[in-house]
């Protein structure tokens, strides 16, 4: 509540400056009207100190991982130092993993792997502020404005729901935020409070494993499903998560490595 009193009380200082010209701005509040946002706090979150346009994420727009070829993608995400933090990330969140799986009823290791590659078991998931990330895309990117704009009014909508300062979340140049890199929308959508602590946690493993495999199952997994051909469930769902064929055949060759290397340490072990 404290972060709401502090947006509330500077907002009216800054509540005089001008915004008419902020193409964000106005977009969002568009977004916004008729939610329970006040709008003291939507003029504070852009009227927001750290506000800034990054220049250079239009540029990593222009050169995706995604678009690399099959062999050069391969090489970034399937690798031996990710199986092996699979591998390991399985083995010390096994009871977790396993009561996921069974709760959403989907293969223990699509969800161990989706993990690795998003942000590499939470090692790797904030370059920028998500706010920053997706305004700057508001403003340098026509193409994607209308997506950006709607995505921003969701993440203000997570924040003020959660009382969270907007510039305080960090996420990809893309926006997304969080263990598994959820764009705002998707996070609104399909995150869950899985330790039923009150609070979806972005950054929380119990949550953000249970949001993965939940995501997967309302994007067409179907329960227990075994089918991993092309353009079947598994793969329909992997795809909905990252909309790219890279991505999807990084996935399921990953997590056979994982899922192999698992069992080979714990026959040697036996």
């Amino acid at each position: 509540m404290n972060h709401i009193i502090v947006f509330l009380a500077f907002s009216i200082l800054t509540f005089a400056q001008p915004l008419s010209n902020d193409l964000a701005y106005q977009t969002v509040s568009g977004h916004l009207q008729g939610s329970n946002i006040p709008e003291a706090y939507i003029r504070e979150a852009f009227t927001h100190d750290e506000i800034k346009i990054h220049k250079e994420i239009a540029e990593k727009f222009a050169r995706p991982y995604e678009k690399k070829t099959w062999e050069v993608y391969r090489k970034i995400f399937v690798k031996d130092s990710r199986i092996a933090a699979g591998a390991k990330f399985y083995k010390e969140n096994i009871e977790l993993i396993k009561t996921v799986s069974s709760e959403y009823k989907v293969d223990p290791f699509i969800i161990v792997t989706i993990a690795g590659i998003e942000s590499n078991y939470g090692s790797h998931h904030s370059q920028y502020s998500v706010f920053n990330s997706l305004y700057s895309q508001i403003h340098d990117m026509p193409k994607r404005a209308k997506w950006a704009s709607k995505e921003l009014a969701e993440f203000i909508k997570y924040c003020y729901n959660d009382q969270l300062d907007p510039q305080e979340i960090g996420g990809s140049y893309a926006g997304a935020f969080g263990f598994g890199q959820f764009i705002p929308s998707s996070f609104n959508n399909f995150s869950v409070d899985f330790n039923e602590d009150g609070v979806r946690q972005p950054y929380d493993w119990p949550d953000v494993l249970a949001s993965i495999a939940n995501y997967l199952r309302r994007n067409g997994y179907n329960p227990n499903s075994n089918n991993y051909d092309r353009d079947g469930d598994i793969w329909k769902s992997i795809y909905a998560y990252n909309h790219a064929d890279n991505y999807v055949m990084a996935v399921l060759e990953l997590k056979n490595e994982i899922k192999n290397q698992t069992l080979t340490e714990g026959s040697t072990r036996n």
